[in-house]
């Protein structure tokens, strides 16, 4: 059994296979899509009642960090690894082998909430677990997870829209493997200390927590609506559904690039200025939608200043509340808040001003996490003094 460098929460096996988790995370995920006329032909479903599967998932997600992180301090880093890759293998398991809908949806929830521990657990390790470079590695890992974003409907695209129960199971089967690999090389706890709760912080560390929570929000809801969006707008200013199509893939793609290109920038520059730079980048890149020429590269642009605001905020709020270990877990679940809401709201502004505005309402919402953004280093610089 491979054991962590004495100081490190992490081997270095520990941290491949980690990655190797976001992968599978990212993967599992964005299989429900592609596979929804697989899944309508295989029980009968309606389109709306199909897509149930993926939201199952998300509301196992949200279930799964709150629960996770309620246990946290009762169990070791080791068994939280264990029981989410655990979860995770049964519940795709179920889901490829389901023999009617109400029990996929069961094992899409199930599959969630592993899914959700994955997601807590690692990127909390992550931001306490490397030093200097818990940035860095943040960035890293969740760039791993939007490769898994792109593999997961290719895979689908191979094997066809009819097989996917084959790519749940090959999901289902590296969950196993990591359940029983991934785990070995992580220190069973970060320190020798009791976990700080809570209950302990301040007003002011109330506001600090209150403005991650908010920034958390506005920024998946961007990262949502400019992905459910963007597509509907390009068409609608004269671009092809193919070019839209393939611009809509640029944007994700740079979002998984972005963390990878940022990796070296979080070793000179603090998080908050990193994520200041980000928030005016994203705000003027939606302002250029607004040209048509521009349009699809703008949105790249977007992907390209959003993609290490995710990751690298976790390591600002690691810094700023270090007696709130387990803050990271509300504002993981908060984010979906924003991811969830953000798109269908955004559908009522766009009826009632019609899909031009689109750009006008994605920068609004860019705007406010600009403000925000610079609220938030107000509020940590005041704490810290």
């Amino acid at each position: 059994m491979t054991s962590p460098v004495a100081g490190r929460l992490f081997s270095r096996s520990a941290a491949v296979a980690s990655c190797v988790g976001f992968v599978l995370i990212g993967m599992i995920q964005a299989l429900y899509g592609p596979a929804i006329p697989g899944l309508r032909h295989e029980f009968g479903l309606s389109p709306s009642a199909a897509g149930l599967g993926l939201s199952l998932h998300f509301a196992g997600g949200v279930a799964g960090v709150l629960a996770f992180n309620a246990i946290h301090s009762r169990i070791s880093n080791r068994a939280l690894l264990v029981w989410g890759y655990g979860l995770m293998a049964v519940g795709g398991a179920g889901f490829a082998l389901a023999p009617n809908w109400p029990l996929a949806l069961a094992a899409a929830f199930l599959c969630g909430l592993g899914f959700g521990g994955i997601d807590y657990g690692l990127n909390q390790l992550f931001a306490v677990g490397f030093g200097n470079r818990s940035t860095a590695m943040l960035n890293v890992l969740n760039a791993h997870y939007g490769i898994g974003a792109v593999l997961g409907p290719v895979m689908v695209a191979w094997l066809g829209p009819d097989d996917y129960p084959y790519a749940f199971g090959v999901c289902a089967a590296l969950a196993a493997v990591l359940a029983f690999a991934g785990p070995s090389g992580v220190r069973t706890r970060v320190s020798d200390d009791p976990p700080a709760e809570m209950g302990g912080v301040g007003l002011g560390l109330s506001r600090v927590l209150v403005g991650f929570l908010v920034l958390y929000i506005l920024n998946v809801a961007v990262e949502a609506s400019v992905g459910g969006w963007e597509p509907t707008h390009l068409e609608t200013v004269g671009y092809t559904a193919a070019v839209a199509a393939s611009a809509t893939s640029v944007y994700w793609l740079m979002m998984t690039a972005g963390r990878f290109l940022v990796v070296p920038i979080t070793l000179r520059y603090s998080p908050e200025r990193i994520l200041a730079v980000c928030a005016v980048g994203m705000t003027v890149c939606l302002l250029l939608t607004l040209v048509k020429g521009v349009a699809p590269v703008a949105y790249a642009g977007v992907g390209l200043f959003i993609a290490p605001v995710f990751p690298t905020g976790l390591s600002w709020l690691n810094r700023a509340l270090p007696q709130a270990e387990r803050a990271g877990a509300w504002v993981m679940a908060a984010s979906n808040v924003g991811g969830v809401a953000a798109p269908p709201l955004l559908g009522v502004g766009i009826e009632a001003a019609g899909i031009h505005a689109v750009p006008w309402l994605l920068t609004a919402m860019s705007g406010a996490s600009l403000l925000a953004t610079l609220r938030l280093i107000r509020l940590t610089r005041r704490s810290a003094s």
